[in-house]
C-alpha cells in the first residue's frame, strides 16, 4: 500500500479531501488472497493501495499487486468504483475513490514488509476472520459487496 510517491488526489463529496485507492480481488481455487497488514489499517486484506499521483487506477493496481503479493496480474475486470467516506488512510484522510478489481494472476506469492502474513483464505475463513474482529473494515465492505459476508 505505501508507495514512496505522493497520492493521487480529489475533491469528495462535500469538499473533504480524498485519496483514489485500488483493491484487488484475487481468487485461486475458491479461496481469496489476503494479507495480514503490518501497517495501518491493520487487519486482514485483499491487496490494495492509493493510485499515485499521475497514474492511473490500472496502472497502480498492476503496480501493487506485484508490490504487495510478487503475483503478476494476466487479465482483469472492474467490478465497482465509487467513494467511500468513512475509509480512513494511514494519511489520517477518511474519503477515498475505490477502484475494485477482480484479477486473474501468475507467478509464485511472496509477502512484502507491508504484510505480517500472505496467503488464500477460504469463504468460511474469511467469515471467522470477521467474527474475530481481525477484517480490515474496507474490506468487510467489499467482502459484503462480493456475497462473500
Amino acid at each position: 500500500m505505501k508507495s514512496k510517491k505522493a497520492p493521487k488526489k480529489g475533491e469528495g463529496r462535500g469538499g473533504r479531501e480524498m485519496h483514489y485507492s485500488v483493491g484487488a480481488v484475487i481468487k485461486r481455487n475458491n479461496k481469496y488472497l489476503l494479507i495480514g497488514r503490518s501497517i495501518f489499517p491493520k487487519g486482514f486484506a485483499g491487496i490494495a493501495g492509493h493510485v499515485d499521483k499521475n497514474e492511473n487506477e490500472t496502472d497502480a493496481l498492476i503496480r501493487e499487486v506485484k508490490e504487495e503479493s510478487g503475483l503478476n496480474i494476466v487479465s482483469f475486470k472492474l467490478l465497482y468504483q465509487g467513494e467511500l467516506d468513512w475509509n480512513e488512510c494511514v494519511m489520517g484522510v477518511g474519503v477515498h475513490y475505490w477502484y475494485l478489481f477482480k484479477c486473474e494472476v501468475e507467478g509464485k506469492v511472496k509477502k512484502n514488509h507491508e504484510a505480517k502474513s500472505i496467503g488464500w483464505y477460504s469463504p468460511e475463513d474469511i467469515k471467522e476472520l470477521y467474527k474475530k474482529k481481525k477484517l480490515e473494515k474496507v474490506w468487510i465492505f467489499w467482502f459484503r459487496k462480493l456475497g462473500v459476508l
